[in-house]
């Protein structure tokens, strides 16, 4: 089983200049792994982190995109698979932190439990590519392919429960805020 904070810790060096959209269990982590980096944290809005990464996708497709969502925050807008696999953003990596629970409120099983096969669920709606891993070392493996690879492309990666949660770790910024902030990066020319 992968440990959440090893998956963010390696996305965060791996990542280049991709623009982020942690949600959840995993805003904590990455607030301290990546505090200045292009990312908007979807913690308010449960299921709300898939969209938002299409939107951004879609409206800056120079960029890679990447969603760092919950099994539990995905089962909220499960519609959102459907309109991401239709839009086929190529630059669209959607890594889903599997544990089995609403981990933010409590730890409560979501419906169907691990039993839920959100890489069917993708390959059915059409997105370009969709895998599990659930070992550290494929996840090494194949962590420079996924940030990649033409999207859209969901990764289920199996992982334990994260040490903190939004309910745990206070902090960050107001959503409106991080939006002006992530805006005000965006529009600064690339450094050649």
């Amino acid at each position: 089983m992968l440990k959440p904070e090893d998956v963010l810790r390696a996305i965060a060096a791996a990542r280049g200049d991709a623009v982020c959209v942690p949600t959840m269990t995993t805003a904590p982590a990455w607030r301290t792994l990546a505090p200045d980096d292009l990312s908007v944290t979807c913690v308010g809005f449960m299921g709300g982190a898939s969209a938002l990464g299409l939107g951004l996708a879609l409206a800056r497709p120079d960029r890679r995109v990447i969603v760092l969502d919950g099994d539990g925050s995905l089962l909220m807008q499960l519609g959102s698979v459907a309109t991401i696999a239709g839009a086929q953003p190529r630059n669209l990596t959607h890594l889903l932190f599997k544990n089995g629970v609403y981990h933010t409120s409590g730890a409560q099983d979501i419906p169907g439990g691990l039993t839920v096969d959100f890489v069917l669920m993708a390959k059915g709606a059409g997105y370009r590519n969709a895998y599990a891993i659930k070992e550290p070392t494929e996840f090494k493996r194949r962590l420079p392919t996924m940030l990649t690879e033409e999207g859209p492309v969901l990764v289920e990666l199996h992982t334990g429960l994260a040490e903190k949660t939004p309910m745990t770790d206070r902090g960050g910024l107001p959503f409106h805020r991080q939006i002006e902030a992530l805006r005000t990066k965006l529009l600064r020319p690339r450094a050649s």
